[in-house]
């Protein structure tokens, strides 16, 4: 049997192998932010002054403050125009999980404002679950001073959850705030030709700026609740940093799309088409010139096809007939491909049709048209949906055009005699009487 003295050798033993963990270093100073004190309890935030001479990739980030009230309604209807861009709240949340419901908290929220000379971001931390309504009361007045807030999806998850929050909390939400999402006139520019448009896309693609030790957003929650069981706050300097560049890569891709409607930055031909997208809304005439110039830059593909298109819906619209024409024509010499197999456009071939036909009053090129159509449908296995209108179409115009379906003129019905059959088939002197 050992001995007490044993058991304590090799108790020293295993304590001299295995030292003693050091307690975990206070939020505050791992985190370098300062205790705020409110009303309703206190919340940490960490602030960083960033100046508006700076850059945030190809943007810099002082483009904010020359935005005219007029963009900024045309990136948004929600957004009027009398909203002062100094006045804008970039928003972004950091959350327990992305559920939503009463559930769900944001323990991070990063603000960020216009300040004299310098972007002032301010992010309010929850050390504990507790901490919510301290963080509710900061953001407050944050809020009710600002003229408007921009955020990325948060139509869809940020400014809902906030709101909640504020309602479990007691306090009114500034519900007539302008709220202008940038998820939406960023799908509009880039949805038809990158393959996402989240804003860490964005950020790499049209920013130019890649994070380094970026942590994922879906590991985040894991990583907060890590925190709240071992009081260790050292992972979530990465998680604020995440944050921070969400916040700032909104300021960097509003003053792209500023900067893109105003013609001060050059364009890929797939930007064109985007912004072109932006000022249907508004002007016509710069909707379309957009669009030219994506095709005159050598746009191709799928979506140079779908230029076209959008393209010649407008000049049908103003008249302009020669334009939409010739646009029409191009767009059927395009043979989209799907899956290594040819796939089959049926709108620039109705559009034809249906010129020359109404238009044009030549029904001879309108059955020209279909019936090559037709051939092309049936090529690529067009759905029957297809191959049904264009057959009716084209049994259309035959009977306007009084010709059978293999063409030349309609012939004139057979006797009676002979739609009988050959057993009522007349004599040859019958014949050669009528003759």
């Amino acid at each position: 049997m050992p001995t007490l003295d044993d058991l304590r050798r090799v108790i020293r033993r295993i304590e001299g192998a295995r030292p003693p963990r050091p307690a975990p270093g206070r939020v505050e100073t791992v985190l370098g932010g300062e205790v705020l004190e409110t009303d309703a309890g206190s919340i940490l935030a960490v602030q960083h002054d960033v100046a508006l001479a700076a850059s945030y990739g190809a943007v810099r980030l002082g483009e904010i403050t020359t935005v005219a009230p007029a963009t900024l309604a045309l990136l948004s209807p929600n957004v009027g125009a009398q909203v002062d861009p100094r006045g804008l709240v970039f928003l972004d949340t950091e959350t327990t999980g992305l559920a939503g419901g009463t559930g769900t908290y944001a323990f991070l929220v990063g603000l960020a404002r216009i300040d004299g000379d310098h972007l002032r971001l301010t992010q309010f931390f929850m050390r504990d679950l507790d901490e919510e309504p301290a963080l509710v009361a900061a953001l407050a007045p944050r809020l009710a001073g600002a003229s408007g807030i921009v955020t990325f999806n948060g139509g869809g998850f940020d400014v809902p959850l906030l709101e909640t929050r504020f309602i479990l909390q007691r306090r009114r939400w500034p519900g007539a705030l302008p709220h202008l999402d940038l998820m939406h006139p960023s799908r509009r520019v880039w949805g038809a030709w990158l393959d996402d448009c989240r804003l860490a896309t964005l950020e790499q693609r049209v920013l130019g700026v890649e994070r380094e030790r970026d942590v994922p957003g879906s590991a985040i929650p894991s990583l907060y609740f890590q925190f709240l069981r071992r009081r260790n706050a050292v992972p979530l300097r990465d998680v604020l940093a995440h944050n921070r560049h969400d916040v700032l890569a909104l300021v960097g891709v509003l003053g792209w799309l500023t900067r893109a409607l105003d013609g001060a930055v050059p364009l890929r031909p797939e930007e064109h088409a985007g912004v072109g997208r932006l000022w249907e809304r508004s002007d016509v005439e710069r909707a379309c010139a957009c669009y030219e110039a994506a095709l005159a830059a050598g746009l191709d593909g799928a979506l140079a096809q779908l230029v076209r298109l959008r393209l010649a819906r407008w000049e049908k619209r103003r008249a302009r007939w020669a334009a939409a024409r010739a646009l029409w024509e191009r767009a059927t010499v395009h043979r989209p491909a799907s899956g290594g197999t040819t796939t089959f456009d049926p709108r620039p071939w109705e559009e034809l049709a249906k010129f020359h036909e109404h238009r044009a009053r030549d029904l001879a090129a309108a059955r020209r048209i279909v019936t090559r159509a037709l051939d092309l449908a049936t090529d690529a296995g067009a759905p029957g949906r297809i191959l049904d209108a264009f057959t009716y179409r084209l049994a259309r115009l035959e009977r306007r055009l009084g010709c059978d379906p293999h063409g030349g003129a309609r012939r004139p019905p057979d006797p009676p005699a002979l739609r009988a059959g050959s057993e009522s088939r007349p004599s040859a002197s019958a014949l050669a009487d009528r003759r």
